[in-house]
Order: structure tokens, then C-alpha cells, then sequence
């Protein structure tokens, strides 16, 4: 409501009552009063109303017996009967600012939560309601507004996951048009689409309608393809809009009803209900909020029972809930310093005349701090845990999944904003990693509307509706797949066929017409048909239609009932066989390699083998006959030379297993080449056509045009739209030098039925797009999922492939079953096999030639000495000698020259051992001779 207009009721409140009076300029109360004054706007009337107005009492007797939380302080609260009027109840609002009320609790309807709220944001006096559950309350318009309930937004979350559960993908929305209806239904379609599912239909009810308003809406809703019915009203209206719905049978098999939390609170407060209205519920699937059991809420229930005969709804434990938490920020509140301090809003001195009364009007200056001390209260209440979000949500959003049975409800399930749909409490999942992973197990048996076990369908074809409208295209070529009998004008088809079988498997009726698409002098465009089941002049389309991507943003499609890509037809002819047809199995360059590779074994085996292999030496002549011998011989491993040395043997094997390949592939190349019929084609596929520059020809009014365009960049004046099957027959002979066009594209199923007379054509090439046929529905349409599950049956049962073979399977040239002409065998097949080989040669003769080199070194000396070259003469030719000499010359060579160096040495040996022994005899001799004369000399002394 716009401020102008809240302050023009203001005007007329105050000069109609006149009950407003000049107050103080500045009010002020000790830190912690003895009294503090709270205000409640309840509909007295209304079920919520009359249990909220007991809970609340009971409240604030329970924090006022309670010494610890307001420490003396009392709380008294004032009742104000909003009588379901926006006016009365701003009226109320006023009135309890006269009272210098530090907080209010209510309304308790979300429209009058929005008008009240201009008041309290107006004169900062926080506004708690534990009923108003409309989302748009927590927009930043309404900072004083603090819900003590959880918001609709997730009761909405609750349901959208529901409806995704059970897989169906349309509701009808029925909620009374206010600001709780609109806003918790604009809610409800956010969520779904989350889920791929949407509101299909709006019924919004007057607030004020009666049963035959009310019958209005439900008849449009009767009329409607969707039987999942979400209702979002009051608990009041609500009854009235089930009696009118079992008086039109729409409680019947078939239907499916979820009721927000209006229908659980009704059967908890008003329990035991009438016989009659727990009638009208039978089968529901309803929510109501999730309060853990505990000694508290046992306890206030065993006390409840003594205080009315009312059941104890959710709504009376956050009423009670709602006193305990503004007490605990009452108390955080005087803590702070806070005071009840009261000031004129300076804005109302502008106002004239009588408005001038409105002075006595107070803002409450601990306003803001009291409303951020009731955001910071954490508490246990009856509940649950009581916590705000930054959002200004309450903790821990979770809902009990009832179904209404016989007189009372069973619980088949939960919802929490943490873990979604579960069979168990949220608080096991939460705290159960092992719970948490199963939280998506089913939930427990629903009993629908009916009474079945049987999960509804979701929707069906109103008995009372129109049929459906089914484009059939009017095709000109090809009625095999759709025709029209010219006799009765009746469809006929292999698509038709197919339509009918799967509608015939259908649990329900289909009511159907079919509407001939098309002018019947040429074949009509598919797309432009589901085009038009977009602009809804068709409600699906049924025939030959591929399933291209352009064509899957206009509609639905249901399941493929043929693969039909793109192929390429064009002319072919028989080839024959001719002299050089041994030839053919290798490509040039493959012959070319081959022989190169052949001479390059021979030369290597000699390499390796002629030092010490006398098969490969002699005369150069000879020589070069032998390597040649040997290379070619190897073809059919008749060589006659042996190789002595390892590294040949290594060279040789490997070349034997490249020839086997190569012998292999030749003579299954040949074989197929000279025994199997064969289909010749210049037109290789797709590939060859994008290289020539030829007329491509192709269906007139189809996709292919557009798809080679932007796909191949193929040029649009190759193109040449083509009509008829005899069309295609005459430019393909034509070709493309006299007027023709050298191929066709088109879709196989086509061109198999083309094919299936003309023997002189063929398909060349890959299938090189992979699509399907189809039916087309609008997007969205239960029916699409459902044929498509009939398209599926009728594949496993066999009666797809009856169908076709019914149509479609004739064929009159035995040449279709013949083969395209072998592609010849080129290098690319064996470059890795030759390059393997060819590196194995190589590293051969690395090693074969460090072996000689170090080998010539070590004899060099000798071979210098041997021809009487010296060293530095010419070591190169040196070394061609070296190697072109046999290595058990070069043995022989260095065995001879060590036995003479050993025979040198063995005789300088022993003339020095003769010398030696000669000089040691003479110095032997010598000192016996001098030993003698000195013995001689000491005798004669002695005698002396």
C-alpha cells in the first residue's frame, strides 16, 4: 500500500475517533521498568486467531512467573481484533502507539503485515508475526518486520520437490489472489523451474468469493490437461473450495491435491473434525512445520489440554515462541542500557488542521536496538532451536509430509532446506553421514484421491475437452512413410502406422484428429510444420520429421522410431578387370616404397656379411647379383645364402616378418579384387563432393540445403532442389556435364526406398549425420515421455520391425547387395612397419660400423707395416682396404706377427740368462778363490 494512502487512513482514523491527544514531548522510564507494554493484532474470528490468543497469554504468564529473564520486569500485553480488515487493523496499530508499546506482535495475515508495517517502520517499533508467511516481508522495504515463523519460500521449495519426486512436470496453481496468495505462488513457480517443471495454470479466488466463485475457477481448472492441484489459501476458505471441488468430482481418481500448511493446521486445531469435511480430504498430501518432540513441547502440551479444547497447532508453539524471544531481547535489551524513551516524530508537525493530533504519536528511540537484540537471540523454544539468519530467517527450515487417511493424517516424510525429501527426521540425516547419503530414498506409500495406491499420472485429455489437432505433412513422393487416400482422404503410413500402434498402447484415451499439412503439388517443409506447433495452430505433428537441433528449440520430441542420417547417392557402374589388375592391390607409392626397402635389405645384409660370409664376396659383378638375388628372394623366403653374423640375422628376421605383412595384404587385396563384384564411383562420399565443384542435388523444402551450407560450406549455387524420386533418378543420369548433378543428399530411410528400384545408383560413402525421426509435441508435453515409453515397447516387442517390413522392405536389383570397388592399399597403412624396420637398419649399421672402426684401429700399426704405407699417408683408403679384407685375413695377420714378436723375445731372453749364469760362475769361482787364501794366511799365522 503506497505511504499517501496509509496516511490518508491515518487522517480519516483520527478525525472520525478523535481519540488521539496531545502527548508529551519526550517520555522516559527507568532502565528497567516495572511494566513494559506489548501490543497483538490476532483475527479473533478466525481458528488461528482464537489458540495464537491462549499461547500467548500462557506466555506471558510463564516469562512473567519467571524471575531470571526480565529480573522484575513484567510484561503486559493488549489484544486488538483486526476483524480480516486492513483498515481496522492499521487503526489497532495506532492505538497501541499511544501505549507506548515497545514491540507488536501480529498481524496475522500477511496483507495486513504489509500495511502494519509502514506504521512500525514509521515509529521504529520492531513488528514480530509468527503467521505472516509471504517472502516479499523480508525485502529491505520492511526492516522492522521480524518473523518468528519460517517464510513461505521453503514451503514452496518443500512442494516443487514433491511434484519433481513423484515426475511430474505440470501443476495448476489455486490460491486466494492477495499478497500471501500471489506472492507464495510467484514463489512456487521459481522453484519448480529450478526442477524442470512449471505452473501450467494460474486460478487465482477473490479473497471475498463465494462457493459459486469459487465453482467458476474449478470448472476452468476441470477443463485442463494437469490433475496436480497445489491450493495456497487460508485455513478458513480453504473447506470451502474442497466442498466445491467434491461437489464438481474432483476428488476423484486421477487427481492429485497438495495443500500448503493451512490443511494440517486445520485438522490439528479443530480436531476431531466433522465426518463430512475429513470427507473432502481424503488422499491429500499436506505440510505442516517440523518441531522436534521434546520435555518442553510435552510439557506445554500436557498443560495445553488444561487451557482449551482446541488442538495444539504449529502456530501456538511459535506464538509462545514469538513472547520468549522478544523477553530474552528485552532483557539484552536493559543489559545494553537501553530504556523506554519515547519521542514526537518531528515529520507530523508539517501535517494541518486536525492531523495536527497526530503528535500524541511516539517513536520509540530504543527502536533499532532492540530489534538487532532480537536478530542476536539464540534460544531453545518449543520449536527448536530459535536463531536468525543474516537474512532475517529463522534456522533449520523443515517440514512433516502428511497424507490424509480415514480421520486424521500419516506422516509419510520430511523436508529440510539441508537434505531435502527423507524418509527419517532431518535432524539423523544432519547428524548421520550414513543417513545423509539415503536421504533420497522414497518416501513411505501414499493413499491418493480415489482411494488408490496407484500413483496418479499427473494429467489426462478432459473428457469435456477438444481433440487434439495432429499436422500429418501432404507429401507428393515417398507415401510409404505418409499418404493420403485419395478415395477417403484418410492417413495411411509407415509413420502412421507407428503413431496409432503407440497410442494403442496408452493406459488412457487419446482423443485425435489429423490435419492434411501442405498443398499436395510439392512436399511440404517440416520445419515450417513444427513451427506451427509452436504458434499453436497444431497441438503435434506426426510423420516423416527428422529431429534436427533447430527443430528441438520449436518443440518436444518423443523417442526416434527410425535412424535416418544423411547419405550421398550417386551413379555407379560395373568394374571389370583388366591386364594389369595384379597391380591394383598396392598404390604407386607403396610399390615404390616396397622396392626401395627390398634393395635396401640386400645392401645392409652385405654390409654385415661381407667380412665374414664367402657368399658375399667376389667380383663386384657377383657382388651386386647377389645382393639383388638376396632381396627379392626374400618375397618367398627362398634365398639361398645363409647370414653368419648376429646382427644379419637380426635384420633378416625382422625383414621376414615385413614381408609376411606385405605378402598378406597383396593377396587379400587381390582375392577380393578379382572375385567379389564390384561398384565403381567416382563420388567417394560427403569428402568428394565438398572437393569437386559438380551440382549437388537435393530434396526441395528440406533441411539438407541449410545443413551442407552452414555445416560444409558448400556453396548454395551447387545446390539444385530436386521434387520427386524420378526427379533425383533423371539429374543423376544427367550428370553433371549436361545439365544434371553428380550425387544426391538426402536422408537414408528416402533414399533406401530409391534405391530399392534403381539399380544404377548407389549410396557412396559414410552415413555422416546420425538423427532420427520423430513426433512433435509442444514443449513440455507429458505426451512426448509417454509415447516415447510406447515407441519402446513396440521395439521390444517386434511390432516396430512388422511395420517396417510392411512399408518399406522391397528391393528389385540384386546389385544392392554387391560392393564398392576395394580401395587400393596405400604407404599410409604401412609407414609405421616400414619406419620400424628401417630404424632397426639403422642402428645395425651404427653398431657394425663402430665395431670395424674400433677393429681397424686396433690393427692399423699392422696394416701400415704390412702394404709399407706409413701412417700418415692415406688412412682412408687404408680403411676401404681394411674393410673390403676378410676378417680371418686380418686374424691370421695379427696371430702371425704375435708369434714373432714372441720368438724375439724368447731368444734375447736366453742370452741374457747365459750371461747371467757366465758372470755369476766367474763371481762364484772368485770368492771361493779369495776365501781359500785368506783360510791359508790364518793357518800360517797360527803356526807362527
Amino acid at each position: 500500500m503506497p505511504m499517501n494512502l496509509v496516511w490518508a487512513l491515518v487522517v480519516l482514523v483520527v478525525n472520525f475517533s478523535g481519540c488521539f491527544t496531545e502527548g508529551m514531548n519526550n517520555t522516559s522510564v527507568s532502565t528497567r521498568p516495572d511494566v513494559v507494554n506489548v501490543a497483538s493484532i490476532l483475527t479473533f474470528d478466525s481458528i488461528i486467531g482464537k489458540v495464537a490468543k491462549i499461547a500467548l497469554q500462557a506466555a506471558i504468564e510463564d516469562v512473567n512467573s519467571d524471575p531470571t529473564i526480565l529480573k522484575g520486569t513484567k510484561l503486559k500485553i493488549t489484544f486488538h481484533d483486526s476483524n480480516y480488515s486492513g483498515f481496522l487493523s492499521m487503526m489497532a496499530a495506532l492505538q497501541v502507539m499511544e501505549t507506548e508499546a515497545v514491540a507488536l506482535i501480529g498481524p496475522q495475515s500477511s496483507v495486513l503485515a504489509h500495511v502494519i508495517s509502514h506504521v512500525a517502520n514509521e515509529l521504529q517499533v520492531p513488528l514480530l508475526s509468527f503467521t505472516a508467511t509471504d517472502p516479499t516481508l523480508s525485502s529491505l522495504q520492511y526492516p522492522f518486520f521480524v518473523r518468528t515463523t519460517h517464510s513461505d519460500l521453503y514451503q514452496m521449495a518443500a512442494i516443487a520437490d514433491i511434484v519433481e519426486y513423484y515426475e511430474w512436470r505440470h501443476v495448476i496453481a489455486i490460491y486466494i489472489d492477495d499478497d500471501h496468495g500471489r506472492n507464495g505462488i510467484i514463489s512456487l513457480g521459481d522453484r519448480l523451474a529450478a526442477r524442470g517443471c512449471k505452473i501450467s495454470h494460474k486460478a487465482p479466488i477473490s479473497p471475498q468469493a463465494t462457493k459459486t466463485d469459487i465453482s467458476d475457477v474449478l470448472v476452468q481448472v476441470a477443463l485442463m490437461e494437469s490433475r496436480v492441484l497445489v491450493v495456497h489459501t487460508y485455513a478458513n476458505s480453504g473447506l470451502d473450495i474442497l466442498e466445491v471441488a467434491k461437489s464438481l468430482q474432483m476428488l476423484d481418481n486421477g487427481y492429485v491435491w497438495i495443500a500448503t500448511n493451512w490443511l494440517s493446521t486445520n485438522i490439528d486445531i479443530s480436531s476431531p473434525l466433522p465426518l463430512n469435511t475429513i470427507d473432502v480430504m481424503q488422499g491429500f498430501i499436506t505440510l505442516r512445520s517440523y518441531t522436534k518432540e521434546s520435555n518442553l513441547t510435552r510439557k506445554f502440551a500436557s498443560e495445553w489440554r488444561n487451557l482449551t479444547t482446541f488442538g495444539l497447532s504449529t502456530y501456538c508453539l511459535y506464538a509462545y515462541d514469538t513472547v520468549w524471544l522478544l523477553a530474552r531481547a528485552l532483557d539484552a535489551y536493559f543489559d545494553h542500557g537501553g530504556n523506554m524513551s519515547f519521542s514526537k516524530d518531528i515529520r507530523l508537525n508539517v501535517l494541518k488542521g486536525e492531523i495536527l493530533k497526530l503528535n500524541s504519536l511516539s517513536i520509540f528511540n530504543g527502536g533499532n536496538l532492540l530489534l538487532q537484540d532480537i536478530l542476536k537471540v539464540k534460544m531453545k523454544g518449543l520449536t527448536g532451536v530459535v536463531e536468525y539468519t543474516s537474512d532475517k530467517d529463522l534456522v533449520f527450515p523443515a517440514y512433516e509430509v502428511l497424507n490424509v487417511i480415514g480421520t486424521g493424517v500419516r506422516k509419510i516424510g520430511y523436508w529440510s532446506n539441508s537434505s531435502g525429501l527423507s524418509s527419517i527426521p532431518p535432524e539423523t540425516v544432519n547428524m548421520d553421514p550414513l543417513h545423509q547419503s539415503s536421504s533420497s530414498e522414497a518416501l513411505h506409500d501414499v493413499i491418493w484421491p480415489g482411494p488408490t495406491m496407484k500413483k496418479p499420472r499427473g494429467w489426462v485429455f478432459p473428457e469435456n475437452g477438444r481433440q487434439m489437432v495432429i499436422g500429418v505433412p501432404h507429401r507428393v513422393s515417398y507415401t510409404e512413410f505418409v499418404g493420403q487416400s485419395e478415395d477417403t482422404n484418410a492417413f495411411k503410413g509407415y509413420c502412421i502406422d507407428v503413431f496409432t500402434s503407440a497410442v494403442n498402447l496408452l493406459p488412457y484415451a487419446v482423443p485425435y484428429k489429423f490435419q492434411s499439412y501442405g498443398d499436395g503439388v510439392k512436399n511440404p517443409s517440416n520445419t515450417k510444420l513444427v513451427s506451427s506447433i509452436d504458434a499453436g495452430v497444431f497441438d503435434a505433428a506426426v510423420g516423416d520429421i527428422a529431429i534436427t537441433t533447430n527443430r528441438t528449440q520449436l518443440a518436444d520430441f518423443s523417442q526416434p522410431f527410425i535412424e535416418s542420417g544423411l547419405v550421398v547417392v550417386a551413379p555407379v557402374t560395373r568394374s571389370k578387370s583388366s591386364t594389369w589388375a595384379f597391380l591394383r592391390p598396392f598404390s604407386p607409392l607403396m610399390w615404390c616404397v616396397s622396392g626401395i626397402f627390398f634393395i635396401v635389405v640386400g645392401v645392409v645384409v652385405w654390409t654385415l656379411e661381407h667380412r665374414i660370409n664367402d657368399e658375399f664376396r667376389g667380383p663386384p659383378k657377383k657382388q651386386i647379383v647377389t645382393v639383388l638375388w638376396f632381396s627379392f628372394s626374400t618375397m618367398f623366403s627362398s634365398h639361398r645364402e645363409n647370414t653368419l653374423s648376429a646382427l644379419g640375422r637380426m635384420v633378416l628376421i625382422l625383414w621376414l616378418f615385413v614381408v609376411l605383412i606385405i605378402n598378406s595384404s597383396y593377396t587379400a587385396n587381390l582375392t577380393s579384387i578379382l572375385t567379389v563384384q564390384k561398384l565403381y564411383s567416382p563420388i567417394k562420399g560427403i569428402d568428394s563432393l565438398m572437393a569437386s565443384k559438380d551440382p549437388i542435388g537435393y530434396p526441395e523444402n528440406s533441411f539438407v540445403r541449410n545443413y551442407l551450407i552452414a555445416e560444409y560450406g558448400i556453396h548454395e549455387d551447387r545446390l539444385i532442389p530436386l521434387s520427386l524420386p524420378e526427379d533425383f533418378e533423371k539429374a543423376l543420369k544427367a550428370g553433371p556435364n549436361h545439365g544434371g548433378v553428380a550425387a544426391v543428399v538426402d536422408e537414408r530411410a528416402y533414399l533406401e526406398l530409391f534405391l530399392s528400384t534403381r539399380c544404377d545408383f548407389s549410396i557412396v560413402g559414410q552415413e555422416f549425420t546420425k538423427n532420427g525421426w520423430g513426433f512433435a509435441f509442444p514443449r513440455d508435453s507429458p505426451l512426448a515421455a509417454d509415447l516415447s515409453t510406447a515407441i519402446l515397447k513396440l521395439s521390444e516387442n517386434g511390432e516396430l520391425q512388422r511395420i517396417h517390413d510392411k512399408w518399406l522392405l522391397r528391393s528389385a536389383c540384386s546389385s544392392q547387395g554387391t560392393k564398392f570397388e576395394v580401395d587400393q592399399l596405400e604407404f599410409a597403412s604401412f609407414q609405421g612397419l616400414f619406419f620400424i624396420f628401417g630404424m632397426a637398419c639403422f642402428l645395425v649399421l651404427i653398431i657394425y660400423i663402430a665395431l670395424t672402426i674400433r677393429q681397424f684401429y686396433k690393427h692399423y700399426p699392422d696394416l701400415s707395416e704390412t702394404t709399407g704405407r706409413s701412417i700418415q699417408s692415406g688412412p682412408i683408403k687404408t680403411f676401404i682396404s681394411f674393410v673390403d679384407e676378410k676378417e680371418e685375413t686380418t686374424k691370421a695377420r695379427s696371430k702371425r706377427k704375435f708369434s714373432e714378436g714372441s720368438s724375439s723375445t724368447t731368444y734375447a731372453n736366453n742370452a741374457a740368462m747365459q750371461n747371467y749364469n757366465s758372470n755369476r760362475t766367474y763371481a762364484s769361482n772368485a770368492s771361493l778363490q779369495n776365501y781359500n787364501g785368506s783360510r791359508i794366511d790364518m793357518s800360517v799365522d797360527t803356526l807362527k
